[in-house]
């Protein structure tokens, strides 16, 4: 599959087959995670967390014992890195057949960052079970889907723009952009908020912004922060599948923006 049928393709997995993962899958997965590199050069450290052994739980998983969970330093765009580098590992599981889904509120987190050994200076936004999606979720994970209408998502004109963010950008009118930014809008995040915006600039500059929303930045780090990772993941990959060659880049432009509106990275495009 190409990268974006394989994000079309995913969805959040909360109830697992009872059989266990197979070792090699869990091994590449982990392999697969300590080399993937992140446009801001932040280094994460990741573990295979068995829940019976270090008394894990969360009150939506059903099914799996099996966890991956990362961490790294606080520093400047922490949270971005991780959305990043984690998406990518959820992507690559996903190519295997393995069902994943983001945790960062839902679990007992002190239990989670004792078994990752999390220091002072350092955070563990979040986590994902591992294992075989179940051919039937349960009423629970049922319920929370519909609750945050999980399989919807905004119109592509209300996140992406032309130029400035008072000219939105139809999915007709995007061109060769249109699958990276299709890629984006799929994206999952926290509560399906979907807090990113994109500008795209006559030179070819896509430049991704947080709409902040409150209430989503209170255990430490901006969670809404992660989503845009994912959301930077998605088209560099898409975008590079499409030979766009995206280049990343800190460089914010001169645009007028609301208060609640604030810059995170852009991509160069040839």
């Amino acid at each position: 599959m190409t990268v974006l049928e394989t994000i079309q393709k995913r969805r959040s997995v909360r109830t697992f087959d009872p059989s266990p993962l197979k070792e090699e899958d869990a091994q590449n997965i982990l392999q697969f995670a300590s080399r993937v590199e992140n446009p801001f050069d932040l280094p994460i450290r990741w573990k295979l967390l068995d829940a019976k052994k270090h008394s894990l739980s969360s009150p939506v998983i059903v099914g799996t014992d099996l966890y991956i969970a990362g961490k790294l330093p606080v520093a400047p765009h922490a949270e971005e890195a991780f959305g990043y580098t984690f998406e990518k590992v959820v992507l690559f599981a996903e190519s295997l057949g393995v069902g994943t889904t983001w945790i960062a509120g839902t679990m007992n987190r002190s239990a989670f960052e004792k078994a990752m050994e999390v220091g002072k200076g350092e955070i563990m936004p979040c986590v994902s079970p591992l294992g075989y999606p179940s051919s039937k979720m349960t009423l629970r994970e049922t319920v929370m889907r519909k609750s945050i209408r999980a399989d919807s998502r905004l119109p592509f004109e209300e996140l992406f723009f032309s130029g400035s963010f008072d000219r939105p950008l139809k999915k007709e009118e995007a061109g060769d952009l249109a699958p990276a930014l299709e890629a984006v809008r799929l994206g999952p995040s926290a509560v399906n908020r979907q807090p990113w915006r994109i500008v795209v600039g006559e030179d070819r500059r896509v430049h991704f912004f947080e709409k902040q929303n409150s209430g989503m930045a209170d255990r430490g780090f901006d969670v809404q922060k992660i989503d845009l990772g994912i959301a930077l993941c998605h088209f560099e990959m898409v975008a590079a599948e499409n030979s766009l060659s995206p280049a990343f880049v800190l460089d914010p432009p001169a645009l007028p923006v609301g208060e609640n509106m604030h810059y995170i990275a852009s991509f160069a495009l040839k």
